[in-house]
C-alpha cells in the first residue's frame, strides 16, 4: 500500500500538482515506515532501520528547504540538514553490513576497489571542477566537493551489502533501488553544480522522491526483518557477478586518462593515484583468494576427518592414525583399541529429544578428554560409539579401561533431569603382524557386543575364540539366506491349553530349521542372526503368512473351533517395517482368518525400546483386532506402567518362573502377583513352559486357565498337531 500510495503520488509530482506536498507526503511516511517498522513487523534489532529514518527526516528537510532558500542566496542552509542525512545514511548501511557480518576481508577488498574506482571518477568529473568555480563561498565549494566522497563511501558499504548474501529477498533488493535512486539525483545535481548552479527544477528531486518510496516500502516488508541476518553467499572469489561491479571500477581511472586528458597537476595525482590504490587493492585481493582457498581446503580437511559434534577425529582420521601407530613397530608398548558404545543413549533421545542426546555426546566427548593422558587418540566414529587408542602394556590398558567406564557414569544433565548411563566397552591389542586398522575395529567391536550381552556397563578384552565366533555368524547368515531361499524352514505347533476342560484353545506357532548338512538349528542360534542382518524381516513374513494359512486349513477341515487362535512371534524390527500392518491385513483377508482368530506376541522390549514407530504399529494392529501378546513377561522390563500405555490383551509368564513353582515360594509370588496385575488390567494370562502336573496344578490354584509345555507334548507338524488334537470330543486330559 505504501508503494502504491508513493507511485500516485509521483505521478502527481510529475505533473505538477501540490509537488511539495506530494514529497512532503511520502518523505514523512518513509521516515515514519523505518522508526515504525520494527515494532509493527516485529523484529530485531531495529537500530540500523531508525538510523536511517533519522536520516530520511534530514534530508527531507534538506529537500524542501533547497528551493525555498537557494533563490534568496542560503543556500547553506539546506546542506546543514543534507550533509548529517548522508552521515546517517552511511551510518545505517553499515549498521546493516555489520548486523549481517558483511564485513569480511573480501567483501571489503571488493568494496574498496569498487569505491576508489568511483571516487577517482567523481572527484576528477565533479568535485574538482565544483570547488574552482570562482566567486563562490568557499563552504559552499567544499560541501559541493563532498557530496561525491558520500556517494564513494555509500557504494562501498552496498557493495559489501550485495556480496554478503545469497538471498535476494524484496526488502533487501528495494534497499538496492533506493540507494541506485540517490546516486542518480547526486549525479544530477553534481551536473549543474559543475556550472555553480544549487538547484534548477523539480525534476531534478523525483529521483528522491523515488528513492523515499523505495525506502519505505522497503522498511514496511516481512522480509526486511533478514537484513541483519547473515546469510552466507556461496560464490567463487572472482565470481562473474563480482567481476561485472569490480572491472568497471578498475578500468575507471585508465578511462580516464584518455577520455579526460587530465591536465592539471592535481588532476594527474588524483588518476595516478586512484590506479595505484586499485592496483595494490588487486594484489591484496589476489592474495586474499589464494589464503581464502587455503583455509578452505584446510576446512574442508578438517571437516572430512574430525565429527561435527564433537570436534573429535571421526573414523576417516582414527584409521589413519591407527595405521601410522601400526608402521611405527618402534613406539613403547603395543597398540590398544578400546570400542565404547553408551548404554540407554536411545532412550535419552526417545524421551528428551536429539539436542538432549547432543549434549550427552558432547559432554562424553569432553570427558574423555579430561580424563585420559595426552597421548591418547579419542575418535566419535558413530551415533554413541566413541573409540580410544594409545600405546601402552597390558596393565596401563587394563587400568586405562577402568578409568574410561568410570568417567561415563557420572550423572548428566539433559533437559529438565540428570541421566546416569554406562558404557559397554570391547578392548583389543594389536599382537600379529598382519593386524591393520579395520580388523582392530572390528574386533574390538566383536568385544563391546560381548560386554552388552553380558550386562553392559564393563568392558572385555577381545580374543581369537570370539573371532571364531563371528565367523561362525557369518556362515550361519550364509546359510540362512539359503535357507530361506531354498524353503528349509518350517513350522510346528504347541497347544495352548485350558486348565479347566483340557482342550486346546489355541497354539503357538514355532519355527524350525533343518540344515541339509547340520540338521537341526535351534532358533537361539540363528533367531539373534536373522535380527542382527535384516533377514528377520523375509523370516517374520513366511511365519506370519504360513501360520495363518494353517490356521485357515485347520478352521476350514473342522480341526479347530471358530474362537481357537494362533499366536505368532514378531520381531521388533517386523513393527518398524512400513507397511506391516497392512500386510497382516492382506494375509488375514487372503486367507480368509478373522483377526480376532490371530495373537502377535512381542518381547518386553518393543515396549522399552521400541520408540514412536513401534507404538503405532501396535496401535494399529489392534485397531485391527489382533491381539497383543508379551512373551517371556518378568524377565526383562517388567513395568505396569509399560502394560497401560500399550494396547496389550495377555501376557505370558516366562518359564523360568513357571520352572520352580511347588519348590521356590518365591516363583510362585511372582506368578501369583503377575496374575493379580493382569487381572486388574483386564489382561489375559498364559503360562508357558509347563512340564509336571504339580506346576500345573500350582498355576491353576494361583488362577491361571491357559498353559503350554511339554507336559501336553513337543510342538508337532500340522499333520499331528490336526491328529492329537483335532477330535472335538477327546476326552480333557486328565
Amino acid at each position: 500500500m505504501f508503494a502504491l500510495v508513493g507511485v500516485v503520488a509521483t505521478g502527481l509530482y510529475v505533473a505538477g500538482v501540490a509537488q511539495l506536498v506530494d514529497f512532503a507526503l511520502i518523505g514523512a511516511g518513509a521516515v515514519a515506515a523505518c522508526v515504525a517498522g520494527p515494532s509493527l513487523l516485529d523484529f530485531r534489532p531495529g537500530r540500523a532501520w531508525r538510523t536511517l529514518g533519522a536520516a530520511g527526516a534530514f534530508m527531507l528537510t534538506g529537500a524542501i528547504l533547497r528551493p525555498l532558500v537557494v533563490p534568496h542566496g542560503s543556500a547553506l542552509l539546506a546542506e546543514a540538514f543534507t550533509v548529517p542525512g548522508y552521515v546517517l545514511v552511511i551510518v545505517a548501511l553499515a549498521d546493516f553490513a555489520y548486523g549481517r557480518r558483511a564485513i569480511d576481508r573480501h567483501s571489503v577488498v571488493d568494496g574498496l576497489i569498487v569505491c576508489v574506482g568511483a571516487a577517482t571518477a567523481f572527484t576528477l568529473l565533479f568535485a574538482l571542477p565544483a570547488m574552482s568555480i570562482p566567486d563562490r563561498p568557499v563552504v559552499l565549494s567544499v560541501l559541493a566537493a563532498l557530496y561525491p566522497t558520500f556517494d564513494a563511501i555509500l557504494v562501498l558499504l552496498v557493495v559489501m551489502l550485495a556480496f554478503s548474501t545469497a538471498a535476494r529477498l524484496p526488502s533487501f533488493r528495494l534497499l538496492l533501488g533506493m540507494m541506485v535512486l540517490i546516486f542518480i539525483g547526486d549525479l544530477a545535481y553534481a551536473i549543474i553544480g559543475n556550472q555553480g548552479e544549487y538547484y534548477a527544477s523539480p525534476v531534478l528531486d523525483l529521483p528522491f522522491l523515488l528513492a523515499f518510496t523505495f525506502g519505505g516500502a522497503s522498511a514496511l516488508h516481512p522480509t526486511a526483518r533478514e537484513l541483519v541476518r547473515a546469510v552466507p553467499l556461496p560464490v567463487q572469489p572472482w565470481s562473474l557477478a563480482r567481476l561485472a561491479v569490480i572491472i568497471p571500477a578498475v578500468a575507471a581511472p585508465f578511462v580516464l586518462t584518455v577520455a579526460v586528458a587530465p591536465r592539471t597537476v592535481p588532476e594527474r595525482w588524483i588518476v595516478g593515484t586512484g590506479g595505484a590504490v586499485i592496483v595494490l587493492l588487486l594484489i591484496l585481493r589476489a592474495v586474499n583468494a589464494v589464503q581464502a582457498n587455503a583455509e578452505a581446503q584446510a576446512r574442508f580437511e578438517y571437516q572430512a576427518t574430525h565429527d561435527e559434534l564433537t570436534g573429535l577425529p571421526n573414523r576417516r582420521r582414527l584409521t589413519g592414525i591407527l595405521e601410522d601407530l601400526l608402521a611405527d613397530p618402534a613406539g613403547r608398548g603395543a597398540v590398544w583399541v578400546f570400542f565404547l558404545d553408551l548404554d540407554g543413549f536411545k532412550f535419552v533421545n526417545d524421551s528428551w529429544g536429539h539436542p538432549a542426546g547432543d549434549r550427552l555426546i558432547r559432554s562424553i566427548g569432553q570427558r574423555l578428554r579430561d580424563t585420559l593422558p595426552a597421548d591418547a587418540t579419542i575418535a566419535r566414529i558413530g551415533g554413541d560409539e566413541f573409540v580410544v587408542v594409545r600405546r601402552g602394556t597390558e596393565a596401563e590398558a587394563l587400568a586405562q579401561a577402568q578409568q574410561i567406564v568410570d568417567c561415563v557414569e557420572p550423572p548428566t544433565r539433559v533437559g529438565p533431569a540428570e541421566v546416569v548411563i554406562t558404557a559397554s566397552m570391547g578392548i583389543v591389542a594389536a599382537t600379529r603382524a598382519d593386524d591393520d586398522a579395520e580388523s582392530l575395529l572390528r574386533d574390538a567391536d566383536t568385544a563391546m557386543y560381548r560386554t552388552k550381552a553380558a550386562g553392559r556397563g564393563k568392558w572385555t578384552v577381545f580374543d581369537a575364540s570370539m573371532r571364531q565366533a563371528v565367523q561362525e555368524r557369518l556362515e550361519v547368515e550364509s546359510a540362512l539366506r539359503t535357507a530361506l531361499a531354498e524353503d528349509e524352514l518350517h513350522l510346528l505347533y504347541q497347544p495352548i491349553v485350558d486348565l479347566e476342560s483340557g482342550r486346546p484353545r489355541g497354539a503357538e506357532a514355532l519355527l524350525r530349521w533343518e540344515h541339509p548338512e547340520k540338521g537341526p538349528i535351534g532358533p537361539n542360534v540363528f533367531i539373534p542372526v536373522a535380527e542382527e542382518s535384516r533377514l528377520i524381516i523375509g523370516i517374520g513374513a513366511f511365519v506370519l503368512r504360513d501360520a495363518v494359512r494353517q490356521l485357515a486349513a485347520w478352521r476350514a477341515a473342522g480341526v479347530v473351533g471358530d474362537d481357537f487362535w494362533m499366536s505368532i512371534n514378531v520381531s521388533p524390527r517386523q513393527l518398524t517395517e512400513p507397511g506391516f500392518t497392512a500386510m497382516v491385513a492382506e494375509t488375514l483377508r487372503t486367507h480368509d482368518v478373522p483377526a480376532r482368530c490371530v495373537a502377535l506376541e512381542i518381547t518386553e522390549s518393543v515396549m522399552v525400546e521400541g520408540g514412536d514407530i513401534s507404538e503405532g504399529a501396535l496401535r494399529d494392529l489392534r485397531a485391527l483386532g489382533v491381539s497383543i501378546s508379551v512373551d517371556d513377561f518378568g524377565t526383562g522390563f517388567s513395568s505396569l506402567g509399560y502394560l497401560r500405555r500399550h494396547p496389550v490383551t495377555s501376557v505370558k509368564i516366562d518359564r523360568s518362573f513357571v520352572s520352580g513353582l511347588g519348590g521356590s515360594a518365591s516363583d510362585e509370588e511372582i506368578v501369583r502377583a503377575v496374575v493379580a496385575m493382569s487381572a486388574a488390567l483386564g489382561l489375559a494370562v498364559v503360562a508357558e513352559g509347563v512340564e509336571t502336573t504339580e506346576q500345573r496344578d500350582v498355576l491353576g490354584r494361583l488362577g491361571v486357565r491357559l498353559c503350554q509345555g511339554w507336559l501336553w507334548g513337543r510342538a508337532v507338524d500340522a499333520r499331528a498337531f490336526a491328529d492329537t488334537w483335532g477330535s472335538r470330543e477327546q476326552a480333557a486330559v486328565s
